[in-house]
């Protein structure tokens, strides 16, 4: 089976939302472990073996644990994905155009996915594993991007683990943003957060984590929110949709 990876590099801009500044004083620590993925019982693939939309079978896969953790899991279909996807790159979808995350989380907040919308995006920062933990336990997963090593998209890449190598983040096994992917995170625990890509789970340390990502956004999805209510204690969502309406 192919792999495709398929997105491009990250786009800054100075008017993303970070996370970190609508966190309250309150905030208790985040749990040391946290597993939504674990009542998704099937993630498909999406088309990221056939297109470089990795960044759309993301999104896809994160209303799947969404609603799956809220009432009852709607996974949507395989065209509407597809489809979403060609929103960005044009029809019929080349097979390795990819997108970027950006553009693709504004898209999913005005017009939504599988008639699902989301509510807002914050930006983390890079390499912070108690931010990744906090927004993960709060909002239902984290939208990733990662540079991948060579190493790491070679032979079988499911099967290669995603760990830092012994001799660190340098040559072959240094970040190339030519090896962009998008990946939901679901869980985590003390050693790896836990990722969804290419149909499976598949487990990324902390280490490769730090290394690695160079995008990483708290998405919030209303039905998750309402149905689980974790933002309201530690997370200012009401500043938050404030800033938003300037936006």
């Amino acid at each position: 089976m192919d792999f495709k990876l398929g997105k491009n590099p990250p786009v800054h801009d100075a008017r993303t939302l970070m996370f970190g500044a609508y966190l309250k004083p309150q905030l208790p620590p985040p749990p040391p472990a946290v597993d939504y993925g674990k009542k998704v019982p099937l993630w498909p693939m999406y088309g990221n073996d056939i297109y470089g939309d990795c960044t759309c079978a993301a999104a896809g896969h994160m209303i799947q644990c969404w609603t799956a953790n809220a009432a009852a899991e709607l996974s949507p279909a395989n065209n509407s994905v597809i489809h979403f996807y060609e929103h960005f790159v044009g029809t019929p979808p080349p097979p390795d155009a990819g997108c970027d995350m950006l553009t693709v989380l504004r898209y999913w907040r005005k017009t939504g996915l599988a008639n699902h919308k989301v509510l807002a995006f914050t930006g983390l920062t890079l390499g912070d594993a108690t931010q990744a933990k906090q927004a993960l336990d709060m909002f239902g997963g984290l939208y990733i991007g990662v540079a991948l090593p060579d190493f790491a998209v070679t032979g079988d890449m499911l099967a290669t683990p995603w760990v830092v190598p012994p001799g660190g983040p340098v040559s072959n096994a240094a970040p190339n943003p030519n090896n962009g992917h998008c990946i939901p995170a679901v869980a985590y625990d003390a050693a790896n957060l836990y990722v969804v890509t290419w149909g499976e789970v598949k487990s990324m340390s902390w280490a490769f984590y730090a290394a690695y990502a160079d995008e990483v956004f708290a998405v919030l999805s209303q039905d998750f929110i309402t149905a689980n209510g974790k933002s309201a204690a530690g997370f200012d969502l009401a500043i938050l949709e404030q800033d938003l309406v300037g936006l």
